[in-house]
């Protein structure tokens, strides 16, 4: 793993994540983590064609999935599905197991990757699984996946839990019968995912409402509403988050001052980026850069780039 990037977010030019991967030559990241409000990975909208699992160790936090908020207490778990756009939310503070694993781990031949594995990450009305309470595969779902960590870097192990894993997905999927309301498939997505590639791209100039419109060939309103719908915030408050994480990630590992910082991700002067940066982190700038002069556990957040 690429320790320098730890905390990071990573993204393609299609906004997509670029998984920070424990060895690159297998293709999982594995993390026995922790969370807690306003930190610069939670509400990081991103997608990636990998398995994204997340069990809750202590604390309660949620996931949102494609503008869907899905709650999560100790010992649930939750599969997010391929190119879903989602992020973590930390109403307080959590300890969980997060394993983002590529799916081509489990097509270890052309008949199990059409009949057993395609039909799952293709199945555009499911988004994600949730194994929780009373779930008759939940305890046996907790168990594999607190035991990940332990693992992390032995590819074999690594690929026997997690067709292990897979088969409590494939059980679930067969017998779930979602509300049509909740997983009904949005051909809009892609159209939110070209704008958030934009803004990623774009950040640190001096873009306005219409030019994210553009960017996907719609009308304003409309990308309001699409911004609303999967990230619950406008196009602008958006862009000033992201600005507002790129703040922190100078603020932890450059001594820049606030003044190039500001100008790096396209704030216009110390004085709002100061302002837009206590709304997001409760703190300003300078109180960040000191709570992160002290020594803290890693972050957990696999690695995506917002560039």
């Amino acid at each position: 793993m690429n320790r320098e990037a730890m905390g990071l977010i990573v993204k393609r030019d299609d906004g997509s994540e670029i998984v920070n991967y424990d060895n690159p030559a297998f293709p999982s990241y594995i993390y026995d983590g922790w969370g807690k409000p306003r930190v610069t990975w939670e509400k990081v909208p991103h997608f990636h064609e990998d398995i994204e699992l997340i069990t809750v160790k202590e604390g309660s936090m949620a996931y949102s999935v494609n503008g869907r908020e899905i709650q999560l207490g100790e010992g649930d778990t939750i599969m997010v599905n391929s190119n879903q756009i989602h992020f973590s939310i930390y109403p307080q503070d959590v300890r969980y197991v997060i394993c983002v694993i590529h799916p081509s781990v489990l097509m270890s031949s052309v008949a199990v990757e059409m009949q057993f594995v395609r039909p799952i990450i293709e199945n555009a009305e499911l988004p994600y699984l949730r194994f929780r309470g009373l779930n008759e595969y939940a305890r046996d779902v907790y168990r594999l996946m607190t035991g990940m960590p332990d693992i992390r870097h032995d590819a074999f192990r690594i690929t026997m839990h997690f067709f292990q894993l897979w088969e409590y997905i494939r059980k679930q999927a067969s017998h779930y019968l979602p509300e049509q309301e909740e997983y009904a498939s949005d051909p809009r997505m892609q159209l939110f995912k070209s704008m958030m590639a934009f803004i990623s791209s774009s950040y640190t100039g001096n873009i306005t409402l219409a030019e994210i419109a553009a960017s996907a060939n719609i009308s304003k309103s409309l990308c309001n509403s699409l911004f609303h719908q999967y990230v619950g915030e406008s196009p602008i408050s958006y862009l000033c988050h992201l600005r507002c994480r790129k703040v922190a990630e100078y603020l932890r590992s450059s001594s820049k001052s606030l003044t190039e910082i500001a100008s790096l991700v396209g704030f216009n002067g110390v004085s709002y980026m100061s302002e837009t940066f206590r709304k997001f982190f409760d703190c300003s700038p300078r109180e960040y850069r000191k709570q992160w002069a002290v020594p803290v556990p890693d972050p957990v957040q696999y690695v995506l780039n917002q560039n």
